[in-house]
């Protein structure tokens, strides 16, 4: 037996959205009206929920959240009392969100449910806030930026009057409170499958990028180096990378391009950054490599075959092909070369293959 039945049951969120934009519906998240924790508690649900009610289907294992309000209580991410009761309306509930086209329900008959205008603004293309409660949630301001990227290609603007509450937010100090944490996912979603050159850009507009990426933002000021690293970035786009190639290729252009000294000081401003941010050991790990070997791999074709193999050492190259191959997509998204960019790829996997399949016993035998 269906544990829904019975219970008013509503589909909302980014499922809605996606679906009327034509994109892929990759999770799908449900509002629950009228009921009490003890009641889906007695129907199977499983509550995952710590601030607030949250639980988890007992067969799909989707969300269910009963419908809820929220008032400011303190500064910051965390700073909010929340209200879930039977007595929450749909429409409370979806006044909360940060955006219309996010304030969307769904029956499950197929109805959408649109309060707010979110299916006008679909239409032109806004990213608008649902209410001044907006200004409340300093994550938001990163929110907004992921989706303008995300969304870029359907020609997606932010709305002005949103543009000036996110400033109005930096000015505040509201953004300052941002947990490093959620700075780290939201340039996680932000790197991986998006205009990384378009969430920086809404970030600048709104004062933001110096909050959270200084670094970035000190490049926003000279024009070359802005330009060079969004042709960068977009060639990473366009190769499907994954959110540590763009990273890596960010950090590069910050670090190396920007700055002056050797590779080991554009490494150790690397370092500084991935502490700050937290950053995976798997984006810290490519970042340093492209920082320390990327114009040693730009002379690949000037190199002996000896050096092509300490190369590859430094990569570790023959115990993280994955990494050595990462490498070889950040470097050819920095160096704007096409062809020769290949080139090298090709050569440097050649090698480490024929480096594999030297037997390594009759070569020690050799030496010695």
């Amino acid at each position: 037996m269906d544990p829904t039945a019975g219970l008013e049951v509503y589909l909302v969120g980014g499922a809605v959205r996606d679906r009327l934009l034509g994109r892929p519906v990759r999770d799908r998240d449900w509002v629950v009206v009228g009921a009490t924790v003890d009641q889906m508690l007695k129907l199977g649900f499983k509550r995952v929920g710590h601030d607030f009610p949250v639980f988890l289907h007992p067969d799909s294992g989707e969300q269910y959240a009963l419908a809820r309000q929220e008032r400011k209580s303190a500064p910051g991410y965390h700073g909010f009392v929340t209200q879930s009761d039977p007595d929450v309306t749909l429409e409370e509930d979806l006044l909360r969100r940060d955006l219309t086209i996010n304030a969307l329900a769904e029956t499950p008959n197929g109805e959408v449910i649109d309060p707010y205008g979110g299916l006008q603004d679909i239409e032109r293309r806004q990213l608008r806030h649902v209410s001044p409660a907006f200004n409340e949630d300093p994550l938001r301001v990163l929110r907004v930026a992921r989706f303008a990227a995300q969304l870029q290609p359907l020609s997606f603007e932010v709305a002005a009057p949103t543009l000036e509450l996110m400033r109005g937010m930096v000015d505040n100090g509201e953004v300052d409170t941002l947990v490093v944490e959620r700075v780290q996912q939201e340039l996680a979603g932000a790197l991986a499958g998006a205009r990384t050159t378009r969430f920086l850009q809404v970030l600048r507009d709104c004062g933001a990028l110096a909050r959270v990426l200084p670094e970035v933002d000190a490049m926003f000021e000279d024009k070359a180096a802005r330009a060079e690293l969004c042709r960068a970035l977009d060639r990473a786009f366009e190769l499907e990378a994954a959110s540590e190639v763009c990273f890596a290729v960010l950090t590069y252009d910050f670090a190396a391009r920007s700055g002056s000294g050797t590779p080991d000081e554009a490494a150790r401003r690397v370092e500084a950054l991935c502490e700050r941010l937290r950053a995976p050991r798997g984006w810290r790990k490519l970042a340093l490599a492209v920082t320390r070997q990327y114009s040693c791999y730009m002379a690949l074709a000037d190199l002996s075959a000896g050096q092509i193999l300490e190369l590859i050492e430094h990569l570790n190259g023959f115990r993280e092909p994955a990494l050595l191959a990462a490498f070889c997509q950040v470097c050819a998204a920095l160096s704007d070369d096409g062809p020769e960019a290949a080139a090298r790829s090709t050569r440097l996997q050649a090698a480490l293959a024929a480096a594999r399949r030297v037997d390594a016993g009759a070569t020690a035998s050799d030496i010695r």
